[in-house]
């Protein structure tokens, strides 16, 4: 009997690379794997259920499963985590100067279900006292007019929605001042561009996330690994598989980072970060499993339920398969 043929959706990260390229083999499994933008993964998962395994957006995900819609099932492979202070961008000639100056402006969003936007307005809320009620929020394509949400919402009476007008982009309208910010996971073109008037809430991003971590201990996970529920079924080795392997291919991308002699990645100051990382987070900071990430998982859960995203207040049990929660020892 022959391996069992996969079809497995990712993103292309130093975490993951090991397990695209071979040098990681899946126990049991002959994966074919795609290495695409999350826009795309998310998309044709949630839409077409198109992946036997694929990366999810955490939101998404959650949607789904407190609705009782999910096929797939997560286990705790966090192959996305950023901490947002970087997600929000202003137009700086408009006077905000602080989070409380978003109350009564209008934001663009791609989607109100992203990841990072349930963090930011959780963030927002909680540590701000801006309440998604206070913002009016513009929906729309970042680059490209039109996005549907990719799964429909019925959203909180109190939340003001409006579509961007047809033809328009959340860029356009953020260059040419018709918006007064943007939140979201890339930031807007027009940003990248140095646009005089664009900048980030959060000018010190870094300094503001690392207030935060030292507050909280959340490092925010954005997506999950999750695998068919009727394969998890019929191949009962294939969760604690999975999570061997990419908990595996993401111990090689770190020792790839602690080895100096020549630097893995394409920017300076590699180590510097990395000795200030592991100051702050201890030695795992990107760390996979239930074992340190219960409470991050809780407040995302908590934030998606307050936001009328989830009709019920999911628990962390719920989330994962129960056979990626344990493992063996010697």
């Amino acid at each position: 009997m022959g391996k069992l043929q996969l079809s497995i959706a990712m993103g292309d990260y130093d975490r993951t690379r090991a397990v695209a390229d071979g040098r990681v083999q899946i126990d049991g499994v002959e994966p074919l794997c795609m290495l695409l933008s999350p826009e795309e993964m998310f998309f044709r998962v949630f839409r077409h259920g198109a992946f036997d395994v694929s990366e999810m957006s955490f939101s998404s995900y959650c949607v789904k499963l407190a609705r009782g819609e999910s096929d797939y099932i997560a286990l705790p492979v966090f192959l996305s985590r950023a901490f947002r202070h970087t997600s929000v961008y202003v137009r700086t000639d408009t006077g905000i100067r602080a989070p409380a100056d978003l109350k009564g402006r209008r934001i663009g969003i791609a989607e109100y279900q992203l990841s990072a936007n349930v963090w930011v307005r959780g963030i927002l809320e909680d540590d701000h006292g801006v309440k998604p009620s206070d913002v009016t929020w513009v929906r729309g394509g970042m680059d490209t007019p039109g996005r549907p949400e990719k799964i429909a919402l019925t959203l909180p009476d109190d939340i003001r929605m409006e579509q961007a007008p047809e033809g328009a982009t959340l860029n356009g309208m953020l260059e040419a001042g018709e918006i007064d910010g943007f939140i979201g996971p890339r930031w807007p073109r027009c940003f990248a561009e140095a646009h005089p008037h664009v900048g980030r809430l959060f000018s010190d991003s870094i300094g503001a996330a690392e207030d935060y971590f030292r507050r909280t201990r959340i490092f925010p996970v954005m997506h999950l690994l999750g695998i068919r529920r009727n394969l998890a079924e019929a191949h009962p080795f294939l969760p604690g598989a999975l999570m061997k392997a990419f908990t595996e291919a993401k111990h090689i991308a770190e020792a790839a980072l602690d080895d100096t002699s020549a630097t893995k990645v394409t920017m300076p100051f590699v180590e510097d970060t990395l000795a200030r990382t592991r100051a702050l987070m201890g030695r795992d900071p990107w760390s996979y499993g239930l074992a340190g990430n219960a409470h991050v998982l809780e407040a995302f859960l908590d934030y998606h339920h307050r936001q009328g995203l989830s009709p019920r207040r999911l628990a962390v049990e719920e989330l994962f398969h129960p056979a990626a929660l344990e493992s063996f020892s010697l």
